[in-house]
């Protein structure tokens, strides 16, 4: 049911009773929880001793500027380098995308993280939280790019997770600060932004995270709020038989359905099956909204990390050196 964050680099007393809740799915960590390769391995060991049953273990670390983990890591290019050379080169993006998938995975799982939240998927077409995040503005670039991305991550043995859902590349604002609306027609859409979707879904992917955008023409709830776009259109429609994942209810384009609680409740009821709430102070009331809920070990399941080499094992792998320096960020260390 939740996915939600902590406060530091080790667990405090509460977090630690907030893992045994029946709702709480599992954990995201951003960079306020990472000091170094060492510890962070450490606090997710941790996590997992501290609950009483199997949790996620999930990150951001799409590469560019949004890496949480940096310090003993290999420093990622963000993804829109990739749709640029497909312009001249699209065999050469392609491996350069799969490359990408495999090594941030590799690294991911060499850890412990069952799941960075990746790939994006929405156009580059001027959103201001988007941005270099996104392959490219063209629906058939991206679709191409996300194919080889995904079968990255599946080779190192991470599921993939499409966002933001519908597309959130084509309207300005930021939904972590303002409200967005796309008043553009169902037809458009499906022409441009689902596109990708629809190739991702195609794919394999095992995931999709909704964006808090309204489609105006389409539905007046934010995306992770309407049982159209979730039940209708993507599991409908477009036959998409996986986890549903909410964006951050703590961003402020979530506002719109009421308190924490609120929030909570209208996206489980518009058919997400898991819902962030990245903020700690936010988790013990969407705890107390949930006591008569309790997570879904299929869920869970479906999103598990699949048995992958430890760190020192990927450090001896050949394909890791030399996919960080064909990928050309900063070294990660060996140790």
């Amino acid at each position: 049911m939740l996915l939600i964050g902590i406060s530091g680099t080790a667990l405090e007393p509460q977090e630690q009773r907030w893992l045994s809740h029946p709702a709480v799915s599992g954990v995201i960590l951003f960079a306020r929880n990472f000091r170094s390769r060492p510890q962070v391995t450490a606090l997710i060991a941790r996590i997992r001793d501290a609950a009483s049953q199997p949790l996620l273990v999930t990150v951001d670390q799409e590469g560019g500027p949004v890496q949480r983990f940096r310090d003993g890591f290999t420093r990622l290019p963000e993804l829109a380098p990739f749709g640029q050379m497909y312009a001249h080169d699209p065999d050469a993006a392609l491996d350069q995308a799969r490359l990408h998938g495999w090594l941030m995975a590799g690294e991911m799982r060499a850890i412990g993280v069952d799941l960075s939240f990746a790939p994006v998927v929405d156009l580059a077409r001027g959103n201001r939280a988007i941005g270099v995040r996104a392959f490219a503005a063209e629906p058939e670039v991206v679709g191409r790019l996300a194919r080889a991305y995904i079968a990255g991550m599946h080779t190192a043995g991470m599921a993939a997770t499409l966002k933001h859902f519908p597309g959130h590349g084509s309207v300005a604002e930021d939904t972590h600060v303002d409200v967005a609306q796309d008043p553009r027609t169902m037809e458009t859409l499906q022409l441009e932004d689902l596109v990708p979707f629809a190739a991702g879904i195609d794919a394999g992917a095992e995931a999709v995270m909704m964006a808090h955008v309204r489609y105006l023409a389409v539905d007046e709830h934010p995306a992770g709020y309407s049982t159209r776009w979730i039940g209708g259109i993507l599991r409908g429609a477009m036959g998409f038989t996986g986890v549903v994942i909410s964006d951050d209810i703590g961003m402020a384009a979530a506002h719109s359905a009421g308190g924490v609680g609120a929030r909570v409740r209208a996206h489980l009821d518009a058919g997400c099956d898991l819902v962030l709430a990245c903020a700690p102070e936010l988790v013990p009331d969407a705890l107390a909204a949930l006591e008569n809920r309790a997570r879904e070990q299929a869920v869970l399941q479906r999103l598990a990390g699949r048995p992958a080499p430890d760190w020192e094992a990927l450090a001896a792998d050949p394909r890791w050196q030399q996919a960080r320096a064909r990928l050309g960020g900063p070294q990660a260390t060996r140790g």
